[in-house]
């Protein structure tokens, strides 16, 4: 088992994490951060699928800044994983532009894997298109 890896001695890895974000944000951006991210930590102790109505992207991330965007992404990260070395990176493609993706550290600091990544997030926009087309053809909606 690894240290990152190893359950810390006070409580889940998400309340470690919580708290050291609670103790470095400042209040108002610590709130925002758990009006968001609440719901998921909610539906994951509940093993549901969450509904929710503030996304991390989309129309409506554009209300959010980035940096609680991508601490919510963290958040989240470690609730799911239980591991407490998450790291957000931005992957860019030609097809794509940029894209945010969470990753633990040995994969961010891993071009090959990275590259892999990136190879995958192609093939997905890719997939994306054709079944856009299919859907415009077919008269549904293509909004995916």
């Amino acid at each position: 088992m690894n240290e990152h890896e190893i359950p810390p001695p006070d409580g889940r890895p998400v309340d470690v994490y919580l708290d050291l974000l609670r103790i470095r944000m400042e209040t108002h951006d610590y709130q925002l951060l758990l009006s968001v991210v609440e719901p998921v930590l909610q539906a994951i102790d509940e093993h549901q699928m969450p509904t929710i109505d503030f996304s991390l992207d989309g129309d409506n991330a554009e209300a959010l800044p980035q940096e609680i965007r991508d601490e919510a992404a963290l958040v989240i990260a470690t609730a799911v994983t239980g591991r407490l070395d998450n790291e957000v990176v931005e992957i860019s493609t030609d097809e794509t532009g940029p894209v945010r993706v969470v990753t633990d550290a040995v994969t961010a600091s891993d071009p090959e894997r990275l590259g892999e990544i990136a190879d995958y997030l192609k093939e997905r926009h890719r997939q994306n298109d054709e079944l856009r087309g299919i859907a415009e053809a077919s008269g549904l909606p293509s909004d995916f």
